[in-house]
């Protein structure tokens, strides 16, 4: 039997597909990638991963579901994530999926499917969030050359923007000793980079008593782990205490995707953002001290509810003068079920737009005199993806794309930046 998977959303999503399927394969199920638009799949399983994190989030959904099944329409499809979880009575009424499973039940996906294969009846699965972490593994990250490894779930923040709360419960931590092993078989099968995930990964620890800094030295314990990751942080949590323990281990790439979302104090404070500008501006000054030359990049929201042009503006000039190497830019919208969705005074998209192209454009400057500072400067690049031309892309410890002739995908290599052209930097092989 053959079982399909397609992805929504974010990275944690991304591992929680692979370890669905290696639950599969461990079954007799042979798995692949499902690409919206390819020939019909007959009877196979297609197993849909979902995302709620916007409602524009749960229109592609739908619009997918109805495409699946047109397409498909002999494949038994599964349901499962974060839109099923935060919104269960609106995801069991759709009519297009035969088993629907709720974030808590992932594990379940064999057994569900053997359900409605035995008695051919209707599956659905939504139940309440555990208080423990949910043990799920994998050995391999099909299709990268690094391997993304969640390490937390769950938020306690409840910013008035975000349903995920609602969607994956409250803060829950993978065991160290299950971490540990996990990075083993990452390593045997040959991984040399790891990054650790979660929906508030620096809350890692909050339930066990351990820290990030514990994760992080557990991820990097394996010989054959050259680099670890972390993705997406909060900025509470890193204390001093913590940041000079993070600098000590030497496997960490200094680079940290530090969430902004506003450069202005009085979004922050609607948004139930818990930090201010000026501390925010202060983590980052540490994190340099502690870090020479890392990249610091974010996420930046505009047009949130409320806010005017001066506040746009001061946002627009905090996150200039912060300096990030990269920036992910993107127009507030409306979540269902969240506070701001009801809040007055909302941005009308055609200003969201206005704003949004700013912001992007002073990202892009922004970047551009992170990465082209290389030029001259010799880095080590884990190789990923090969061209047409034969060269290869891959990415620094502090994430700038580099282009490099003469090596293979999966290499760590040390490479002399030469250029810096179309906004990527070129290199040699040293």
């Amino acid at each position: 039997m053959k079982a399909f998977f397609h992805t929504l959303g974010c990275k944690v999503n991304q591992y929680e597909t692979q370890a669905m399927r290696r639950l599969l394969e461990e079954q007799g199920y042979e798995t692949a990638e499902f690409e919206v638009g390819q020939p019909d799949m007959g009877e196979a399983v297609l197993v849909i991963n979902s995302c709620t994190v916007t409602g524009e989030s749960d229109r592609k959904l739908r619009q997918l579901l109805r495409r699946c099944r047109r397409e498909h329409p002999q494949a038994v499809l599964v349901l499962t994530g974060c839109f099923p979880q935060a919104f269960p009575a609106d995801a069991a009424a759709l009519p297009e999926p035969q088993i629907v499973l709720g974030n808590a039940a992932r594990r379940e996906l064999p057994e569900r499917l053997a359900q409605f294969y035995n008695e051919g009846q209707r599956v659905v699965a939504i139940g309440p969030h555990g208080k423990e972490y949910e043990s799920l593994s994998i050995c391999e990250f099909q299709g990268r050359t690094r391997a993304f490894v969640k390490i937390e779930d769950g938020c306690d923040r409840f910013c008035s923007y975000c349903i995920i709360p609602y969607a994956r419960g409250r803060v829950r931590s993978k065991p160290l000793e299950e971490l540990a092993a996990e990075a083993e078989r990452l390593a045997e099968q040959g991984y040399k980079e790891i990054v650790l995930v979660g929906i508030n990964l620096t809350a890692y620890g909050k339930d066990t008593g351990d820290t990030i800094c514990d994760a992080v030295e557990a991820a990097a314990r394996p010989e054959g782990i050259r680099r670890v990751r972390l993705g997406s942080i909060e900025p509470d949590h890193l204390n001093d205490e913590v940041l000079a323990r993070l600098a000590a281990c030497e496997k960490l790439c200094p680079q940290f995707h530090l969430a902004l979302q506003s450069g202005c104090d009085a979004t922050l404070k609607r948004m139930n953002r818990h930090y201010t500008t000026a501390e925010y501006r202060d983590l980052c000054e540490k994190l340099r001290a502690a870090f020479p030359g890392c990249a610091i990049t974010t996420d930046i929201m505009v047009g949130f509810p409320g806010e005017t042009e001066e506040e746009f503006a001061a946002s627009v000039a905090f996150a200039e003068k912060i300096g990030f190497s990269r920036m992910h830019c993107f127009p507030y919208s409306r979540r269902p079920g969240t506070p701001a969705a009801k809040a007055p005074n909302q941005v009308p998209n055609a200003e969201k737009m206005k704003r949004n192209k700013a912001m992007i454009a002073m990202a892009e400057r922004s970047r551009e005199a992170y990465e082209s500072a290389l030029v001259g400067e010799t880095v080590t690049v884990l190789t990923e993806t090969e061209f047409p031309d034969g060269r290869m892309g891959g990415y620094t410890d502090t994430y700038v794309p580099v282009i490099v002739s003469g090596c293979a995908a999966g290499e760590l290599v040390q490479v002399r930046i030469t250029a810096y052209e179309n906004g990527v930097c070129v290199g040699e092989r040293t």
